[in-house]
């Protein structure tokens, strides 16, 4: 096995990054700057890249989803739209159940059909509950089998604390969610559908010759916000899931229970200004970059190429990058046919000499197995080497 010590700072590029699992921030790593006071009932701060939290308070307590339920439904557009199952210009029928809806509202009219790219804007930027019924009807074929959808896909995420009773987030005793399920559900967002999420950070959209203004101030504030929802009802109070991006890192802040649309806006901003000015982001690798080659033997060529598959970001405290170091754990050497993706090694990064975080490493390429001829000589230079 060869080990190889590697300073972090030789492998620095601009790649974003996808979706990380939610796990605590390593004690080494974290700021010594001090966390603004959140009042809200529960709120979270993650960093997007390593799904590091940077702070929390009552994640898991449960709450009234409200609007942020939305997220959910266009999720599954998303995916609809992904899969093919639906294009943006499909037409969805406005059913009486639909135009009824109470709450905010897309001014849909009854027993017309409208567009699915103009419904994910009714839904996403005017917060439409007629939208999501209407969104929901057309792929679950009624709101109740679109519900179990969600309710699935939760399930799938790995939202412990969470179970949809509609599409749209009006209050029901049994719909409830928690902060940390929608930071789970925002994560895989924004990594899944990265041509649909610049939905979110539109500031109006006009429909029926009605103009509404996205509910999310912070869009208006700040030109590094980019999203994502905001929600209300008496029980749930003032919700709002923020995220913003400055110079290749991403933050998304979540805050629940506050008293007003304007505290709920200052709490997201104060913990995304609290984040980006006491950490900073280092990208290592972007997806399928070679970290280093190693001898191949009975292939028809002699070195193959190992590497990240996923790209790989560090983040660390402002101004500390000399304390970051990685140590490459590989073979001596490889044998053909190997097929990229192939797992080989290990990567392991350490700040301040301690291990925070643990990458595999694998072929980035397809190797093939070399001609007889190929094959010979290989034999030949591994049984001299």
């Amino acid at each position: 096995m060869l080990y190889i010590f590697i300073p972090i700072f030789l492998f620095f590029s601009h790649v974003a990054i996808g979706k990380a699992t939610l796990n605590a921030i390593p004690d080494v790593i974290k700021s010594s700057d001090l966390m603004p006071e959140i009042t809200a009932s529960s709120w979270l701060l993650v960093d997007y890249e390593t799904g590091w939290i940077l702070g929390e308070e009552n994640a898991d307590r449960i709450i009234e989803p409200a609007s942020l339920t939305k997220l959910m439904t266009s999720y599954l557009v998303f995916e609809a739209l992904v899969d093919q199952e639906i294009k943006l210009t499909d037409e969805a029928y406005i059913s009486k159940a639909a135009w009824q809806t109470g709450g905010s509202r897309m001014f849909l009219p009854v027993d017309t059909h409208v567009t699915i790219g103009d419904l994910v804007k009714g839904l996403i930027i005017q917060s439409g509950n007629d939208a999501s019924v209407a969104l929901a009807e057309h792929l679950g074929g009624s709101e109740a089998d679109f519900v179990k959808k969600m309710n699935r896909m939760a399930k799938k995420l790995g939202m412990k604390n969470t179970h949809f009773m509609n599409s749209n987030g009006l209050p029901h005793e049994d719909h409830y969610s928690s902060t940390r399920d929608m930071t789970i559900l925002s994560l895989s967002l924004i990594e899944r559908f990265p041509q649909y999420y610049p939905y979110y950070s539109q500031k109006e959209f006009t429909y029926n010759n009605i103009t509404q203004r996205n509910r999310n101030t912070l869009l208006w504030r700040d030109p590094s916000v980019d999203g994502i929802k905001t929600g209300y009802t008496q029980g749930a109070g003032y919700c709002l899931i923020g995220s913003a991006k400055r110079e290749g890192m991403r933050l998304v802040a979540v805050v629940a229970g506050a008293s007003s649309k304007k505290q709920r806006a200052n709490m997201v901003q104060s913990l995304l200004q609290f984040g980006f000015g006491a950490y900073e982001t280092l990208m290592l690798y972007e997806s399928g970059s070679q970290v280093k080659s190693l001898p191949l033997w009975m292939g028809n060529v002699d070195k193959a190429k190992v590497g990240s598959m996923d790209p790989l970001s560090i983040l660390f405290p402002q101004g500390q990058s000399e304390k970051l170091s990685a140590v490459l754990r590989l073979p001596d050497s490889l044998e053909a046919p190997l097929a990229r993706g192939t797992e080989v090694g290990f990567m392991n990064i350490k700040f301040a000499g301690e291990a925070v975080m643990e990458r595999s490493l694998h072929v980035v390429e397809d190797y093939i197995e070399g001609s007889l001829f190929d094959k010979l000589m290989s034999s030949v230079k591994r049984f001299l080497h």
